[in-house]
């Protein structure tokens, strides 16, 4: 197992919880909502020749937020990103960002890219880029205004339906769940704040096609025609550079660690 060490950084509105494992060039792992956990099964194997970086975002995990009501809008995530990269050196960095990461990763390379080198976007939900926005649109804040009226329940069951993505099991060959009250904190943040500013984010194509960050939207094998596999191969139609295909489906890394270090090794090589 690589050296380990987990730190703390304040940010204006938050304090940030953030690991550092190995050793090498910087490569950051960004997720949202999921925590830095989600990722250690990946950071392990990266961090065999790689500083690997990852961090709970604020309101999630380990992470705290001064005001619960405060949307997660990717700009901000984007700059508590680049503090904690400036807080770790050696940069700029590569960045592996995922899901609602994938999102934050594309801002950062927009605001801040003297500190990314090369971004790889695995399916960022980005609901706009689809061919009918409109329908997407809908679709989204169909998932929000279920949150409000019927709760958590009926909205996961609404995000499920409408992102393709199979629920997770839950019998007894199920993984570990986070305690109730971490589950409901986290779903609570997720469908109030965060579903709409990230999924109804729309990226500066012209910058990020322009810019000197290689941007390389990424999607898994086993997700297509997903909606998250299928926004981000619309981002690669509008940059006008392939879809990468990594092993798996939305949470590939979590499952296939090792193949999927090995594809991302090669992307950024």
């Amino acid at each position: 197992m690589s050296s380990f060490t987990s730190h703390t950084l304040d940010v204006p509105g938050a304090r940030l919880q953030y690991d550092v494992r190995g050793s090498g060039p910087v490569l950051m792992l960004i997720g949202h909502p999921m925590a830095a956990d989600g990722f250690a099964p990946l950071g392990e194997v990266m961090a065999e020749d790689h500083t690997v970086v990852t961090y709970d975002p604020r309101g999630f995990g380990r992470s705290t937020i001064d005001d619960r009501g405060q949307d997660a809008e990717p700009d901000m995530l984007a700059d508590d990103v680049r503090r904690v990269l400036e807080a770790v050196g050696g940069g700029p960095a590569d960045v592996f960002g995922s899901s609602g990461g994938a999102v934050s990763g594309l801002a950062l390379a927009t605001l801040f890219p003297g500190h990314v080198r090369t971004l790889v976007a695995h399916e960022p939900p980005l609901a706009l880029l689809l061919p009918d926005p409109d329908q997407a649109r809908a679709g989204v804040t169909e998932i929000y205004d279920t949150y409000r009226t019927a709760g958590i329940g009926a909205a996961w069951q609404k995000f499920f339906t409408f992102t393709g993505i199979s629920m997770p099991p839950q019998g007894e060959d199920a993984a570990p769940r986070p305690p109730a009250a971490e589950m409901l904190a986290t779903s609570e943040r997720f469908f109030g704040h965060s579903v709409l500013p990230i999924t109804l984010y729309e990226p500066d194509v012209e910058a990020l096609r322009s810019g000197p960050v290689r941007v390389v939207p990424a999607g898994g094998t086993t997700s297509k025609g997903e909606f998250a596999q299928r926004t981000a191969a619309a981002l690669a139609e509008r940059l006008g550079t392939p879809l990468a295909d990594f092993p798996g489906d939305h949470g590939g890394f979590l499952h296939q660690a090792k193949d999927f270090a090995t594809t991302l090794r090669s992307v950024l090589s």
